[in-house]
């Protein structure tokens, strides 16, 4: 059996079965807000988001003996955390796949199809302009700008929220993303595309 853990996974994973503390800290330092994201995408309320973190959690202490090493271990967390609160959701009789989220926007315009790379570009769907060229002098980089965009992402539909946080501010591969969340590719690349065209236009509006 093929595996693809990193070495830093590995010491991660041996921690973790080893009861070290400091693994478990890590990884919540790592991923607990993340998760946190994805659960509230499922149940009603952030407390009881919180609640399907915390079992997430006992799921990977319970489960990491069983760890095979198939997937990473950010993809591992991410798909215990969202069938912990897919179970929950249906439980407060209000879940909905996280598959039939990807048309949640309809029909709605996304920025301009020349803002972002084509189809037949090597990274499609990526900004073809980087953004640091709006604010003169890092701007993009001050503590209010950067709250500004969280803010921004906040505000977005869940699915997109959450591809847009994995993929942009977790660092997650599009295949990890969509193992990790039950999708398909064109599905994901469409929410990561609409995500990025809101926060980019929020931005320009702010730099305005």
């Amino acid at each position: 059996m093929e595996q693809v853990l990193s070495p830093e996974d590995e010491r991660l994973v041996d921690g973790l079965r080893a009861g070290d503390e400091s693994a478990f800290v890590a990884l919540m330092r790592m991923y607990g807000a993340g998760m946190l994201r994805v659960a509230l995408m499922y149940v009603s309320s952030r407390a009881v988001a919180e609640e399907v973190v915390q079992e997430a959690w006992v799921g990977v202490l319970r489960g990491i003996g069983r760890f095979e090493g198939r997937s990473s271990l950010k993809t591992w967390l991410y798909r215990i955390v969202a069938n912990t609160a897919k179970t929950r959701g249906l439980r407060e009789a209000r879940s909905v796949p996280f598959s039939a989220l990807g048309d949640e926007t309809g029909d709605e315009p996304a920025a301009d199809a020349d803002r972002f790379l084509g189809s037949g570009e090597r990274f499609p769907g990526h900004w073809s302009v980087p953004p640091q060229s709006w604010a003169p002098e890092g701007q993009l980089l001050g503590q209010e700008t950067l709250e500004m965009v969280a803010r921004e992402i906040d505000r977005l539909p869940p699915a997109q929220r959450a591809v847009i946080t994995m993929r942009d501010i977790q660092g997650f591969t599009s295949e990890e993303v969509c193992n990790s969340l039950d999708l398909s590719e064109t599905n994901q690349r469409v929410l990561l595309h609409r995500a990025r065209a809101k926060v980019r236009s929020a931005l320009e509006e702010y730099m305005r």
